[in-house]
C-alpha cells in the first residue's frame, strides 16, 4: 500500500507504532548506554519521554495542530540527552509545520533538513557519532530519496537503510563507544523510533497501532552487563521554565559555566534544560531570576553508577530528604535520597538537592511569600522506586512520619503502582523526622553492612523506631508564624516573654511541645537533663546533633553530649531547609537511640 500523504492523525498513529519500537528495546538501549555517561537509563529516558508525549496529544486532522501538541508535550516530558534532543527536533518539525494540515513526501523530506539543525543547535557542543549525526543522516537521505518515489512507505524503508548505516559508524566517531564495542544508544534508540514508523507504514495498518497502545508502558528495565566510564560531573538536571527572558543562546552558554553536557530546547515561552554538574543548587536558583520553574529533575549518576557496576548490597536502603543525615553518610553506606519539594514563589525546588541549607535564609529575605513544602509528585515517586526495583533484590524506604507528611502515603500507593515489584518493596513509616529520621537510617545502613537481610532489617527498624527520640530547642517563633503554624498572637507574647520551646514527636509521630523556658541556656540545660534521664533509662546507643544555621549552638552541644554521654555523635550536620523553614535559623537538635533496657 503507497502512502501519498501524512496528516495529523497519520503523523501520531506513526509517532505511535515508533514509540512502541523504542520502549520493545528499552532494556538493550540501557545496556550499551556509555555516552555521555554510563548512567543506563538512555532506553528508559526515550521511553518515558514518548510515552509523556502519547499521554498528553490527542490526533488532530491538521498537521499542525498535531505536532504543536506533540512540541509542547516533549518539552514538558523530556528526559535525559536523548529525550531532550529528541524534544527540540520535534520542536522543529513543529515550527516547520505551522500552516500545513498534511504533506507529501518531498515537502515532509524538505521539512526535515529544516529541523535538523533545530536538535543541533540544542547542543552547546554537538558531537558527532551521536543520535545528532544518524538523524542528519537519514534526514539528508529522505530528501534525496523523494527525487525518485513520492510514496511514504518507500522512501522511510531506504532512508532507514542510510541511517542503519550511520549508526553502524557511530563507534568509529567516538572512541567511548568504540572502546566499549557498542554503538551509540540514542543513535540506536532513534533508529527504532524510524523502524517502528516503516513497519507499520509497510503493513499498511496505520490504525493498528492503537490496539498495543498499552506496550509503550515503561515496565522494569534492569541493566547487565553494561560498561561503566568515569563521570565528570556528579548531577544530570533539568529544568522546565515558563517566560524566560533570557534568550536560548545565552542560556545555554550561561549553563557552561556551571558544568557540561549542556542542551536547552525551546522557545522563550516554554523552555528546557539539561546539564551535568556538580552544584544543582547554583543552577537552579540562578536560574529562577529569569523565568518561573515549572519542573525540576535531578538524578544522581553516582548513586546510579553505584546501583548499576558497585552495589554493596543486594538491599537497596532508602529514605526521603527530610532524614538529616551528611551526605558522605550516604555515599559511603549508598543510601538512596527522594527529596521533597520546596515552592519558592510558585517555583517546586528540590529540598537538599536545587535548594540546600545554605541557600535558605538568604532566599527568605527575597522571596515575596514564605516558601511552603509539599511531598514528592506520584511519578517522581514511582519513576524512583521503579529505579530501586530494576536493581536490587529488594528495598526497604524509611519515610517521614505520616502524621506530619504526606510523604508515606505517596511511596506506598506508588509501590502498589508497580505490580509485581511491589512485593519487593516494603515502605516503612518511621513515625520520626530530621535527626531522629536521619539517625535510624544509620542505624539500619550499618545492620546491611553487617549482614542483616531484607527481612531482618524491616524486624530491627521497628523495635528501634519506639527507641529513637528528638528534641529541638528552638531559637524563636518568628519562623513557625511565617510559616502558619503558630498564631501571630502566640508568636508576638513569645518574643515578648522571650520564650524558648522545645519540640519534639509523639509515639505516633506527631509534633508536639515537649516544653518551653525563658532562655536558650534554660532550654539546654533542660535537654541535656531529658538525656541524662533517659541514658540511665537504657543507655545511648547512638545520637547526633543538628543546628539551622547554627554551627557554634551545635558544638556546644556536641562538647556537653560528649562528656555526659562518655562519646562523640555520630554526626553533626545541618538542617534541611524544609525542617528549616519551620524550626527557623539558630534551632539546634539531638536525637537519640537508646539501647534494649536492662532486664
Amino acid at each position: 500500500m503507497k502512502v501519498r500523504y501524512v496528516d495529523g492523525r497519520r503523523a501520531y498513529y506513526a509517532f505511535l507504532a515508533g514509540a512502541q519500537e523504542v520502549a520493545r528495546n528499552r532494556e538493550e538501549l540501557n545496556r550499551i548506554n556509555v555516552f555521555p555517561v554510563a548512567d543506563g537509563d538512555t532506553g528508559s529516558n526515550m521511553a518515558l519521554t514518548l510515552n509523556h508525549i502519547l499521554d498528553e496529544v490527542q490526533p488532530a486532522p491538521g498537521l499542525h495542530n498535531t505536532f504543536r501538541s506533540i512540541a509542547r508535550a516533549s518539552l514538558a516530558g523530556a528526559r535525559g540527552n536523548s529525550g531532550m534532543i529528541l524534544a527540540q527536533f520535534f520542536n522543529g518539525l513543529a515550527a516547520e509545520f505551522r500552516d500545513q494540515t498534511c504533506v507529501t513526501a518531498p515537502a515532509f523530506g524538505a521539512s526535515l533538513a529544516r529541523a535538523v539543525p533545530y536538535a543541533y543547535k540544542a547542543v552547546a557542543r554537538p558531537v558527532e557519532g551521536t543520535m545528532l549525526t544518524v538523524m542528519q543522516a537519514w534526514a539528508d537521505a529522505f530528501q534525496e530519496l523523494c527525487r525518485t518515489s513520492r510514496d511514504f512507505a518507500d522512501v522511510l524503508a531506504r532512508s532507514l537503510e542510510h541511517a542503519r548505516e550511520s549508526l553502524r559508524r557511530t563507534p568509529q566517531q567516538l572512541d567511548v563507544l568504540r572502546r566499549a564495542s557498542v554503538v551509540d544508544s540514542g543513535a540506536q534508540g532513534f533508529v527504532h523510533f524510524l523502524e517502528g514508523i516503516a513497519k507499520m507504514m509497510q503493513g499498511g495498518r496505520l490504525r493498528a497501532a492503537l490496539k498495543q497502545r498499552e506496550n509503550v508502558r515503561l515496565e522494569a528495565a534492569p541493566v547487565e552487563g553494561g560498561v561503566s566510564t568515569e563521570l565528570t560531573a556528579r548531577f544530570c538536571c533539568e529544568g522546565y521554565l515558563s517566560e524566560m527572558e533570557m534568550p536560548l543562546a545565552d542560556v545555554r552558554a550561561f549553563l557552561e559555566r556551571f558544568g557540561n553536557s549542556v542542551i536547552v530546547a525551546g522557545d522563550a515561552e516554554r523552555m528546557r534544560f539539561h546539564v551535568h554538574t556538580d552544584h544543582p543548587e547554583r543552577v537552579f536558583t540562578a536560574l529562577r531570576s529569569y523565568g518561573t520553574f515549572l519542573q525540576q529533575k535531578v538524578d544522581d549518576m553516582m548513586r546510579q553508577q553505584d546501583a548499576l557496576y558497585r552495589r554493596r548490597f543486594p538491599v537497596a536502603l532508602a529514605t526521603d530528604s527530610i532524614a538529616d543525615i551528611p551526605g558522605e553518610l550516604l555515599d559511603h553506606h549508598q543510601v538512596h535520597l527522594l527529596p521533597l519539594q520546596v515552592i519558592v514563589d510558585g517555583s517546586p525546588f528540590l529540598d537538599r538537592v536545587t535548594l540546600v541549607p545554605d541557600q535558605l535564609f538568604g532566599l527568605l529575605e527575597e522571596v515575596k511569600e514564605y516558601p511552603t513544602s509539599s511531598q514528592p509528585t506520584a511519578q517522581q515517586a514511582e519513576e524512583w522506586l521503579s529505579f530501586l526495583a530494576d536493581h536490587y533484590a529488594s528495598a526497604i524506604v524509611l519515610s517521614v512520619s505520616s502524621k506530619i507528611s504526606g510523604t508515606h502515603q505517596t511511596l506506598s500507593q506508588a509501590s502498589e503502582r508497580l505490580g509485581d515489584a511491589s512485593e519487593r518493596i516494603t515502605v516503612v513509616d518511621t513515625r520520626l523526622n530530621s535527626a531522629a529520621q536521619g539517625l535510624l537510617v544509620l542505624k539500619a545502613a550499618e545492620a546491611l553492612e553487617s549482614g542483616a537481610t531484607h527481612d531482618e532489617l524491616v524486624k530491627l527498624v521497628q523495635e528501634w523506631i519506639p527507641r529513637t527520640r528528638i528534641f529541638v530547642s528552638v531559637a524563636t517563633f518568628e519562623y513557625m508564624v511565617r510559616g502558619g503554624r503558630v498564631s501571630p498572637l502566640k508568636g508576638r507574647l513569645g518574643k515578648v516573654l522571650n520564650l524558648k520551646p522545645i519540640v519534639s514527636l509523639d509515639a505516633q509521630g506527631k509534633g508536639i511541645a515537649y516544653g518551653k523556658a525563658f532562655s536558650r541556656r534554660a532550654n539546654t540545660k533542660k535537654i541535656m537533663a531529658t538525656v541524662a534521664k533517659l541514658h540511665a533509662e537504657a543507655p545511648i546507643d547512638k545520637y547526633c546533633i543538628v543546628h539551622a544555621d547554627a554551627p557554634g549552638k551545635a558544638e556546644e552541644y556536641k562538647r556537653r553530649l560528649t562528656s555526659l554521654l562518655g562519646s562523640p555523635p555520630a554526626y553533626v550536620t545541618e538542617i534541611s531547609p524544609i525542617v528549616a523553614l519551620n524550626a527557623g535559623r539558630g534551632a539546634v537538635a539531638v536525637a537519640v537511640l537508646q539501647g534494649e533496657r536492662s532486664p
